[in-house]
């Protein structure tokens, strides 16, 4: 089972040396990847319900720098030479496709091959407005129209798309990526997000803690992947050719052990419990799981990576 961290792209934890830092020292523990989050800019009014509070309130904690995603995955490749980068997610919609495609082939190909690409649809109507992105209400399409069009400029010697949000052909795109695809992962926990995966992911890849979508028990989240084993099959895929990765928000004793519907709440309590509950999604078949280890400061998140490794990650 791959563990994996988040490297810190908001917060005063992005100076370059922290980053590199963080990076460095997940690489030297073991770690098997780091996530990087996707947002460009923030905007001061946010109307738009953001899905992971049960108020729907952006936390007003995230109000603070951010670095662009894809230059800080591009840095941390250049700093480490095993670990793998996750985007996590890439919101896909927020960056033209060919442009993407080319800087994403980069990446792989500089990183010799060890970019994952996890994909959303995007939340945030006012961040697509300031971008000039394509029309919000339309991301779903937007994004698995624009994943079909990496995937032909990624794989085809003459690619061709015709699409009605990206369109092209005649075109030199080179060099490719090492990876051909580079790997999918599907964040979302909604229903097109598992239809997204079963058409389009390797990987399915949610947070656990959606309230409008929880998979925050082992029977929650059983009865959500037999319904994506159902979609991937009806879509004329191999249901076992579908990987489980899980993402969780939480660190260990962040809350107290809870239970809902009579079980476990997964990843509450100390470190104890966050072993036992990674146990029980290996045992489900779940091939990954990452945590956001981190701190106010530098001195405080290593010692959080470390003390992961050593008391949970190691004994897996």
């Amino acid at each position: 089972m791959q563990i994996g961290c988040s490297a810190p792209t908001s917060g005063p934890l992005t100076a370059t040396d922290s980053l590199t830092r963080i990076a460095t020292e997940a690489e030297a523990l073991g770690y098997d990847y780091v996530t990087v989050s996707d947002h460009v800019v923030i905007p001061n009014d946010i109307e738009s319900r953001y899905p992971y509070s049960s108020s729907g309130e952006f936390p007003a904690g995230a109000r603070v720098e951010r670095l662009e995603q894809l230059t800080a995955a591009t840095w941390i490749a250049a700093k480490t030479s095993r670990l793998r980068i996750v985007t996590s997610v890439l919101v896909v919609p927020h960056r033209p496709a060919v442009l993407a495609a080319k800087i994403l082939a980069t990446i792989d190909r500089l990183s010799e091959g060890r970019l994952t690409l996890g994909i959303g649809a995007g939340w945030l109507r006012e961040e697509f407005i300031a971008l000039g992105a394509p029309p919000f209400d339309e991301r779903g399409a937007v994004t698995d129209e624009y994943i079909l069009a990496c995937k032909e400029l990624w794989t085809s010697e003459s690619p061709r798309f015709d699409g009605k949000y990206a369109s092209f052909g005649n075109v030199l795109f080179t060099p490719k990526p090492v990876q051909r695809p580079i790997p999918i992962w599907v964040g979302g926990e909604s229903g097109p997000a598992l239809r997204r995966t079963a058409r389009l992911g390797d990987a399915w890849y949610p947070i656990g803690t959606n309230p409008q979508f929880p998979l925050d028990t082992l029977g929650r989240y059983k009865a959500r992947i037999a319904e994506l084993r159902r979609l991937v099959e009806r879509a004329g895929r191999d249901p076992g050719s579908v990987g489980l990765i899980y993402r969780v928000s939480s660190s260990p004793g962040a809350s107290p052990r809870d239970t809902v519907d009579g079980e476990h709440r997964l990843f509450t309590g100390d470190y104890a419990d966050f072993l036992e509950d990674l146990r029980s999604l290996r045992d489900l078949g779940v091939g990954g799981a990452d945590f956001g280890l981190s701190g106010p400061s530098l001195d405080s998140a290593l010692v959080s990576m470390r003390r992961f490794r050593d008391v949970v990650a190691d004994r897996l």
